[in-house]
């Protein structure tokens, strides 16, 4: 028996819905769900002694259930005479008072003003099935009713799959009236929603009208959304913003379908915002483990990510995730990385805020009453700290922040909030001002101090940055490649000049300086916001063997290039400089630095033995064999370094094929830079081993 429509016009249809109740018969039809999925709202906006006009009834269940309850002045109409006779029939002597009349809701016959509720589940979803001219001049007249026979601070309640053209024109026509507009969410239960699998994917919302008394001249528009029965509704600023939250919400709704329903989606990945605020709280990761074998424990985890590891290759890479799901023996593991700028009580509370959220994402197959277990590194939720916050007009939105390490150190970080999940330069603290920072939180967690705040934390005197550390491995692996200089052993003692390009906090430079007595330092950076940065935060400073130029690198070395005193002026040539195009394959550096006629510029202001070394993060790899192609036509002797666990690839640039070294003979070379470096008084970092960075480094 066919009870659904052959095209949705028939919806609309008079003819349609009295063949529908006459094959139905008397069972009950619940549109978007029974009086239990729907109670809590509907309590919250209608009041038990408020008079109520439901239209398009149909033989649903809803205003019995409510008239049980207590709300007993209810009116229910219908265009199908044959519904009407079925549901006074039913209720006849059970519910003497409860109304059924048959009407046309375009043309309804009640005065003015007869009604503080009108409700609708389902019926402008019904009607509404197109946006002919017809369509839409029957919806009109339809809206115009409901708000002839409202109340002033009456309620048109309205139970709805918000899709865009319904929602469009219900929000379009009450919020030019002058109504209070609201969309609230339906919340269910994960039973409801397991249940609703086979009908629909789309949440189920309310559209709350309230109808204002007009103001002349008032061009007031009200629009909120509320995602929960108790929650607090969100003002926005449009119309536009409003169908943009609740698009949101049916992507999200339509995500969890297609996890529920099958595993190996491919990356996937979502923000769960504030409900207050609407601004971003958690970023999930859904990852699923198809070499994990199915048991009755190991369906689903989450993994909490402590502050400040996020951008760790392990939390913060596709790969990296992969490798964790597998090594936690989950089928499905979500990671869950906190926002900067939100605050996070305790690991309980987060586990709490999650609980109802992240059980929506579970896999086809995990029992509705299994406890999920929550996983993390350490025990608790870390520490980060945002020192400063600034906009630069050339790259964007950026924070400095001190976060604390695995091994309870604390390090600074510069991050574009453009790419927040890339640390753009990080600096480790002296250990006394770790120690001093760690007591001072917890003295101030007695304090109840907010945790994001600058206090926390020294504020960032020069001193406190351990110059002598290099937390970036491609910095270091950049460093070790001094050893392809003649007589490394001797760079101490030795002039020695150097180009980089790209200054960051200004670490790589720094250290170059610090510890290489002799060299001469031409840093060129392109945004002045970073050498501020570096000067302020990162302990960076100017000096007569150290200056800093604010151009375009390739505007700077295009004008050496030209001159006639330039030519074959530095020893070692450094590039480390990102791109601020997000699109490219290659986001480091801009493409323009490797053309190869700039490569050929590049060439002519470095020293006959010297050495150009580029940081290259390129995840295009037919883009990268070009690179390496066009590097190697330039400079025919070319290393390469991969930086484990991360995408960076560092490249050691020679004019000399005849300078190539084998793999035992770089070390050893590197190992006599080292000896130098680590004589009494050089502040040299014990972990940093030079010839490590160059073991696995190959020849192309």
């Amino acid at each position: 028996m066919n009870l659904l429509p052959r095209s949705s016009k028939e919806f609309g249809s008079a003819d349609y819905w009295e063949k529908f109740f006459q094959q139905r018969g008397r069972r009950a039809f619940e549109w978007y769900g029974s009086y239990l999925e729907l109670c809590e709202v509907l309590h919250k906006y209608i009041k038990p002694k408020e008079k109520v006009l439901v239209i398009g009834c149909g033989n649903s269940e809803l205003s019995e259930q409510l008239y049980d309850v207590g709300y007993q002045d209810i009116v229910n109409i219908d265009i199908s005479e044959v519904v009407i006779k079925q549901m006074k029939e039913r209720n006849a002597s059970r519910r003497p008072q409860l109304s059924f009349l048959k009407m046309d809701m375009t043309q309804m016959v009640f005065p003015d003003a007869s009604f503080q509720v009108v409700l609708d589940k389902g019926t402008l979803d019904a009607v509404l099935t197109d946006e002919e001219e017809k369509t839409l001049q029957q919806v009109d007249r339809m809206l115009a009713e409901v708000g002839r026979v409202l109340q002033v601070g009456g309620r048109y309640v309205c139970i709805s799959l918000a899709q865009a053209h319904i929602l469009k024109k219900a929000v379009g026509h009450f919020s030019r009236e002058g109504w209070m507009v609201r969309v609230h969410q339906v919340a269910s239960s994960q039973e409801q929603v397991l249940e609703a699998e086979s009908r629909f994917s789309l949440p189920v919302f309310a559209f709350i009208m309230t109808k204002f008394r007009p103001v002349p001249g008032s061009a007031l528009q009200i629009f909120e959304l509320c995602a929960q029965e108790q929650g607090k509704p969100v003002r926005l600023e449009s119309a536009e913003r409003l169908a943009e939250a609740v698009l949101e919400r049916q992507q999200y709704a339509w995500l969890c379908s297609q996890l529920r329903r099958k595993a190996g989606l491919g990356s996937v990945s979502l923000d769960l915002c504030s409900g207050d605020t609407g601004e971003p709280r958690y970023t999930l990761h859904v990852v699923d483990s198809s070499t994990v074998k199915p048991s009755r424990d190991n369906h689903f985890a989450i993994f909490i990510i402590p502050q400040g590891r996020e951008t760790e290759w392990l939390f913060g890479m596709e790969e990296g995730r992969k490798q964790l799901a597998a090594s936690a023996g989950f089928r499905r593991l979500i990671t869950v990385a906190l926002h900067r700028g939100q605050q996070y009580d305790s690991m309980d509370s987060i586990q709490a805020e999650l609980s109802p959220r992240v059980m929506e994402l579970a896999p086809a197959g995990m029992p509705s009453q299994q406890q999920v277990p929550f996983l993390s590194v350490g025990g608790d939720i870390g520490v980060r700290t945002v020192q400063h916050q600034d906009h630069s007009p050339m790259s964007g939105d950026y924070v400095i922040e001190d976060v604390q390490g695995d091994d309870r150190r604390y390090f600074r970080r510069l991050i574009f909030l453009s790419n927040r999940n890339v640390v753009q330069s990080e600096a480790r603290l002296l250990k006394d001002m770790s120690h001093r920072a760690h007591k001072k939180r917890k003295k101030d967690k007695r304090k109840q101090r907010p945790a994001d705040t600058s206090e926390d934390l020294p504020p960032a005197p020069g001193q406190s940055i351990d110059k002598s550390y290099l937390c970036c491995e491609h910095h270091k692996a950049m460093i070790a490649g001094l050893s392809l200089l003649k007589k490394p052993d001797l760079l101490l003692e030795t002039r020695l000049t150097l180009l980089v390009v790209g200054l960051g906090g200004g670490s790589l430079p720094l250290f170059v300086h610090d510890h290489f007595p002799k060299s001469h330092i031409d840093a060129v950076e392109i945004d002045p916001s970073m050498l501020e940065v570096a000067t302020q935060w990162f302990g960076f400073s100017q000096s007569d063997r150290m200056k800093v130029h604010i151009a375009d690198g390739l505007d700077y070395i295009t004008s050496l290039a030209g001159g006639q005193e330039a030519r074959s002026c530095y020893d070692v040539i450094m590039f480390d400089v990102d791109s601020k195009d997000p699109t490219l394959g290659m986001s480091c550096p801009p493409p323009a630095f490797v053309d190869p006629p700039f490569l050929q510029k590049v060439k002519s202001i470095l020293t006959h033995e010297g050495v150009f070394i580029l940081n290259l993060v390129c995840r295009d790899l037919g883009l990268k064999d070009s690179v390496l192609a066009g590097l190697k036509a330039v400079f025919p002797l070319l290393y390469v370094r991969r930086i484990e666990g991360e995408v960076n690839e560092i490249l050691f640039c020679q004019l000399q094929p005849e300078q190539k070294l084998a793999t035992p003979k770089l070390l050893e070379m590197a190992q006599a830079l080292e000896r130098t470096l680590r004589k009494p008084g050089q502040g040299w970092d014990d972990t940093y081993v030079l010839s490590d960075m160059l073991k696995t480094v190959k020849i192309v």
